[in-house]
């Protein structure tokens, strides 16, 4: 009896040591600075929510954006420096031409969780976005979105008057026509540098997340916040997966990916689009910063350009982008979009509802033998 006991303990420990050796690290980065969202809550949860989801055949290590940036993701994932990356999409934009058009529509977004939650089920659904991905080298695993920017300013801006001639940064193209349509002044310049642009006057504004003013410092040389809904960013692509590290895992592993990757994307939009600029907007109150609600004729001029700018987008992504039957699949988005509002509202907001609503509607409709291959 006393050696079958050891026997079986012997083999318990063997077993335990083989499927401690049989569990798999995924190099994952974030390609952002730790204060960022796409840091914490994005890639810190998900490394904690993979091993879970995957009983112990997966777990992550996280990489630095000193090692991989958010500039360097695409490279990173192709030369399996990393295995999971949070790739911009806009950063791969020759590659990824029917993922990239719905940038084109950021003045859509009233809600951030719709807003990622209509990007997730697109790409995941979109034939042609897949199979881009694949060429690159790469799946899709999820997207998630930031607040609605507004104005950030030196000067106040309380009329349509206001914004005329104003030198505003814009963040992308729908903001650069969004500008031009209410008589301001578009300048490409990189958000890294929109601080020097501001306090030397080279600039009134930016087009942009209130959190900004935190993560770029922009509360020391800003002034006024007006509260005008321009949009989201919601064109990410937060777990790609290196298409080498995807077709090693098993159906299972693959499906309990996916689980760890919404919980953490819901999370992530949870804090980009609706925490962190609340926190932020208490702050600037507190710093003194002037919080300027928009005037009707600012609104009505933005509605005016939100149902107007979908037939630009259609021209420019068959036009610049090549895409075939871009206006099908803009309506598609927009179809979305009006879907998954209507789901986030009736959630009231909660993020967990969230989260299982998306994986009813989008991941547990995926077949795992086949999805990215």
């Amino acid at each position: 009896m006393r050696m079958l006991a050891s026997l079986l303990a012997a083999a318990s420990l063997a077993a335990i040591a083989f499927t401690a050796a049989e569990a798999r690290d995924l190099r994952l980065a974030s390609g952002a600075p730790p204060v960022h969202p796409a840091a914490d809550p994005l890639y810190k949860s998900f490394a904690e929510f993979l091993p879970q989801e995957t009983n112990g055949a997966l777990s992550g290590i996280l990489i630095g954006p000193e090692v991989v940036n958010i500039g360097q993701v695409k490279q990173a994932l192709q030369s399996s420096l990393a295995e999971v990356g949070n790739l911009l999409p806009l950063f791969a934009a020759a590659d990824l031409p029917n993922t990239v058009l719905t940038a084109d529509l950021a003045f859509l977004a009233t809600n951030p969780h719709a807003m990622g939650a209509a990007m997730t089920e697109y790409v995941v659904t979109c034939a042609d976005c897949q199979a881009e991905f694949k060429k690159m080298g790469g799946v899709f695993m999820g997207a998630g979105s930031s607040d609605v920017y507004v104005l950030l300013t030196t000067k106040p801006v309380r009329s349509m008057a206001d914004l005329k001639g104003l030198r505003l940064r814009s963040g992308g193209a729908p903001y650069a026509r969004w500008a031009e349509a209410v008589g301001a002044a578009p300048a490409q310049v990189p958000v890294s540098d929109t601080f020097e642009s501001l306090s030397q006057g080279v600039l009134d504004g930016t087009m942009a997340s209130i959190s900004d003013l935190v993560s770029y410092r922009l509360i020391d040389v800003a002034k006024y916040v007006i509260e005008l809904p321009l949009g989201t960013y919601h064109t990410t692509s937060n777990f790609t997966v290196a298409s080498a590290a995807w077709s090693s895992l098993t159906p299972d592993e693959r499906k309990g990916f996916a689980r760890a990757a919404n919980k953490s994307s819901a999370l992530f939009t949870q804090n980009w689009g609706y925490d962190r600029p609340d926190n932020v907007r208490k702050m600037a109150k507190d710093k003194g910063l002037e919080l300027i609600p928009a005037s009707q004729d600012m609104l009505d001029a933005t509605d005016a350009f939100r149902k107007s700018d979908p037939e630009t987008a259609v021209k420019i992504a068959e036009s610049q982008l090549g895409v075939k039957d871009a206006a099908a699949k803009i309506a598609h988005f927009r179809e979305l979009v009006d879907k998954w509002t209507k789901i986030v509202d009736e959630a009231g907001g909660d993020v967990g509802k969230i989260t299982a609503k998306v994986q009813e509607e989008v991941w547990d409709k995926v077949d795992y033998s086949t999805y990215g291959l």
